[in-house]
Parts: structure tokens; C-alpha cells; sequence
């Protein structure tokens, strides 16, 4: 055992040292440049909501404490009836209007009321430059308080949106009655995971993915420039191109692109700007975090993951890997399914029944 920890702290340390090279040779790169190239690697300041120029503001909206402003959309039974009050942290490039669609009969029974909000920089939400797990955590806690959830509320993070309820676990776990993870990106490089394990997954990916990747952990300062050149291969994701094994995915995609609704969504959701909306997104998700969520103590609460075995997007091989490293977690495969996982048919119901009844 003493053998395998050595070699494996020895691959740890050459992956640290091919990324400390890898930032050098950035650095350098731009040391010998040009101010142009300076200048051409940042991004664009965000246009604000209300601001002159911006978008305008037509959503309900608090003030945090530092003064952003974060913005929120409800829906379900009154606020003052509900029997459960949840929370949904969407996905990347979406916003507060797109969250797990259950069926409004079930809402109705259950007693559920919903609040979907814009995540930083999405949507009508402020920028928050210095994001992280922990600023969503905060986040979401100060909109339950502004909004006078109660002491604890439930929480579901969709995809991306995934992070935010890491966050949470970690940070407001006292704050929660209940979570649940649908499809929830995975970063390659918490420490938790086996290196040929993560080797194999990482390697299955286009090869201008994992390039975002690498610049997104090693040199997040240049993330902006690497998004928007097109010499050197990018993100799929970001163009719509990755590709989707799973037969619904690729439908539901195709379809919200020929009728529109796929750009009609990214359009709401970075009209602010794409850097502080899904760049950020990307740097926040893939950066480097504060804590390993395989290193989470059991919460005093259930938490839920859902996951198809056909994800296009987020490996299968590594999310049952955190399902049985963390015993606590009620994880749920789901067979011949993909990514999209709020349009699968009666899952959101599902989700629901789960989470509320049946924990």
C-alpha cells in the first residue's frame, strides 16, 4: 500500500510539474509579446443589467451583501403554503427559468414551491469575479434568507449547476434539508480520484476539450483569448459540436436548434457577456477548488444523484466512482439515458417523489 501511495504521489507531482512547465511557457510567451496581444487576451467588461448600455432588468431581483445584485424566478404553490421549498442551481448556459419541469399536478399535491435563480454573471445576475463553490453556497443561502425559505430548504443542481451544491454540502450544510445532483460535471482533477481512472475518461474527450480544460486549472487568465481564437482546437461544448452518444440528447439538442430555443436560451443567459457567464462557469468548475467533495463528510441530510449511462458529457465511469467512495449518496443509474436529464419524460416527477417523499 506504502508503494502504490508513492507511485501514485509521484504521478501526482509530474501532472503538478507538467502544469507549472505548461504556465511557464505561457508566461513566457506573453512576456515576449506584444501589448496588443495583452490587451487582445481580456475579456470585455460585462454589460450590467439596468446599467446604460446593459440589458434591461424585468425579473425579481435581492442585493447581496457585497452589493451584487442576484436574480430569481419562482414558481410552484404559494410560498406561504408549501409544504417543501426548493432551491434549483441551473445549468451552464442556461438561467433561472430552466429547472427540472416536474409535472404541475405532483407540484400541486406535494405542496412544492420553487425558486430558480441566475447564477453570477448569468442572466440578470451581477458578475462575481471572484467566484468559486463557496460564493454560490453563500449565494443560495442569502437568497433563502431574503426570500424567508425557513431554516432549511432542499436543493437541486442541474449539470454545471452541479458545483453549487457541493458548495453547499460543504459550506451551509445546516442550511439544507435535502439535495439532489442531476448529471453533475465532474472535475478531473480532484485529488479523490484513481489516476487511471481519470486518465482513461479525460483521454475519451475531443481533444479541444481537454486543451480548455488544461488552460481553465492551469492558466485561467487565459482562458478568454484560448475560448475565442480559432487556430488551435477548443471547447465543443461552447460551439454545440461535442458529441452525444445517447439518441435522446441528440434529438433534444437538434430540435432546440431548429426551432430556435437553443440560441434564444444562450442568448438570455450571456447577454451580459459569455466571460463572466460560461467562461467563468468553465474556470470556477475545472479550477482548482478549496476541498475535494470525495473528502465530504456525511451530511445530516439525504443527497441524491441521478446519472446516465449514456452521458455524452460527464462520464459514467466517474460518477460511479464518487458514489462508492461517498456511501452516503443514494445514487441513481440510469439505463440507455443521457445528459439532458430534466427532459427525460416523467423524471422530473421522479426526482421529486424521491427527494421529498421518499428519503
Amino acid at each position: 500500500m506504502a508503494a502504490e501511495n508513492s507511485a501514485i504521489n509521484k504521478k501526482s507531482s509530474s501532472s503538478s510539474g507538467k502544469g507549472a512547465r505548461l504556465s511557464l511557457i505561457l508566461a513566457l510567451v506573453i512576456g515576449f509579446g506584444s501589448w496588443p496581444f495583452y490587451v487582445a487576451i481580456q475579456p470585455e467588461k460585462p454589460k450590467l443589467c439596468g446599467s446604460d448600455g446593459g440589458p434591461p432588468v424585468t425579473s425579481s431581483r435581492i442585493r447581496l451583501r457585497d452589493g451584487r445584485f442576484l436574480a430569481y424566478s419562482e414558481s410552484g404553490v404559494d410560498k406561504e403554503l408549501a409544504k417543501y421549498k426548493i432551491v434549483f442551481c441551473h445549468a451552464f448556459a442556461s438561467s433561472r427559468l430552466h429547472g427540472l419541469q416536474p409535472s404541475p399536478d405532483l407540484v400541486e399535491e406535494l405542496g412544492v414551491y420553487m425558486v430558480g435563480y441566475d447564477r453570477a454573471g448569468y442572466g440578470e445576475s451581477d458578475p462575481n469575479p471572484r467566484r468559486s463553490p463557496k460564493s454560490e453556497a453563500l449565494d443560495i443561502q442569502e437568497l433563502a434568507d431574503a426570500l424567508k425559505l425557513g431554516s432549511r430548504f432542499y436543493l437541486i443542481g442541474i449539470s454545471l449547476g452541479g458545483h453549487a451544491v457541493w458548495g453547499s454540502i460543504k459550506y451551509i450544510p445546516g442550511r439544507l434539508a435535502g439535495a439532489a445532483l442531476l448529471a453533475p460535471v465532474v472535475n478531473y482533477r480532484w485529488p479523490g480520484f484513481p489516476k487511471n481512472l481519470i486518465t482513461e475518461a479525460y483521454n475519451k474527450q475531443h481533444l479541444g476539450d481537454q486543451w480548455a480544460l488544461r488552460i481553465a486549472y492551469y492558466a485561467p487568465w487565459l482562458f478568454n483569448w484560448w475560448m475565442n481564437q480559432s487556430w488551435l482546437p477548443t471547447s465543443t461544448v461552447i460551439s454545440g459540436k461535442v458529441h452525444l452518444p445517447n439518441r435522446w440528447d441528440s434529438q433534444v439538442r437538434d430540435q432546440a436548434l431548429s426551432n430556435g430555443m437553443a440560441q434564444k436560451r444562450f442568448q438570455l443567459a450571456t447577454q451580459q457577456g459569455i466571460h463572466e457567464s460560461c467562461y467563468r462557469d468553465m474556470m470556477v468548475t475545472f479550477g482548482k477548488w478549496e476541498f475535494d467533495p470525495m473528502d465530504l463528510l456525511e451530511p445530516p441530510f439525504p443527497v441524491h444523484l441521478w446519472q446516465g449511462d449514456e452521458d455524452g458529457l460527464v462520464p459514467v465511469t466517474l460518477q460511479r466512482f464518487i458514489a462508492s467512495r461517498l456511501k452516503w449518496i443514494e445514487y441513481h443509474e440510469l439505463s440507455m439515458t443521457g445528459h439532458y436529464l430534466p427532459t427525460v419524460p416523467g423524471l422530473g416527477d421522479v426526482v421529486l417523489k424521491t427527494l421529498l417523499v421518499s428519503s
